[in-house]
């Protein structure tokens, strides 16, 4: 696999920060009682809020002790100050590239009485993020750098993720993976996935994704299988807790 080539150059000395690179996404959460009639209403409470994988995980990180959390991601011109105001009060230091053509990612969560999720995804801005807005500099400073999946989905964002994963790689900082959404890993193909994500240290699928990865129907099953390509996998499992595997093998079980 041919990978975007990081800059030469000395390598600073690694930090204990997190960079994520991944998304920011307006979630448009529709919370419904009872279940969708098709051609009529369905009374719901709605809310707009600011969201997206990467940007979820950044600022949990943040939540969980990190000190230094940045987050590299493309938004549409329209909400890209209120992404960047969001973030900046969660603790996260923004690195948004604007985009004036295209609008932020949109997402239409349609929440049932179960707490059951089905999306609806316009992934806007989100897959333009270029090679040329990710900087090798990003890194200074960090222990960790965090991939979102969806960044993988197409040409021009996965060209962007696989320099960083590149960059990181090369300077010692090591790397976790989130596949991101089992439907977008079905049309690209589990093989053509794992490709792109060699190196990872860590890959964080959930039960669907990992099925799907390894053809395995048990969650326990296909962690053990990753973690023969992936130093550690976990695998989560919404209300179940999560599963840990490493060299071939589950070791332990969270919930």
């Amino acid at each position: 696999m041919n990978l975007p080539r990081a800059d030469s150059g000395a390598v600073p000395a690694r930090g204990r920060g997190l960079l994520v690179v991944g998304d920011v996404v307006t979630d448009v959460v529709a919370l419904h009682g009872s279940p969708l009639v098709h051609g009529t209403d369905t009374a719901a409470r709605i809310r707009s809020v600011p969201g997206g994988a990467g940007a979820n995980v950044a600022c949990w990180a943040v939540r969980s002790g990190c000190r230094e959390v940045a987050l590299l991601a493309r938004a549409g011109a329209e909400s890209a100050d209120w992404h960047r105001e969001a973030l900046e009060r969660a603790g996260v230091r923004a690195l948004l590239a604007v985009d004036d053509e295209v609008a932020t990612a949109t997402v239409i969560a349609l929440v049932d009485a179960s707490a059951e999720r089905t999306f609806l995804t316009d992934s806007g801005a989100v897959l333009r993020l270029a090679a040329e807005d990710f900087a090798p500099s990003m890194l200074d400073g960090m222990g960790w750098l965090h991939l979102s999946g969806y960044l993988l989905f197409a040409a021009t964002s996965r060209a962007a993720a696989l320099l960083a994963l590149r960059t990181a790689l090369e300077r010692g900082v090591p790397v976790s993976v989130d596949p991101a959404s089992a439907g977008f890993l079905a049309e690209l193909g589990p093989k053509r996935f794992l490709e792109y994500a060699e190196g990872a240290e860590l890959l964080l699928p959930n039960a669907d994704e990992a099925r799907l990865l390894t053809g395995l129907p048990e969650p326990a099953e296909a962690a053990a299988e990753l973690s023969r390509t992936f130093p550690r996998v976990v695998v989560t499992l919404g209300g179940g807790g999560a599963v840990v595997a490493a060299g071939g093998r589950v070791t332990g079980r969270v919930g």
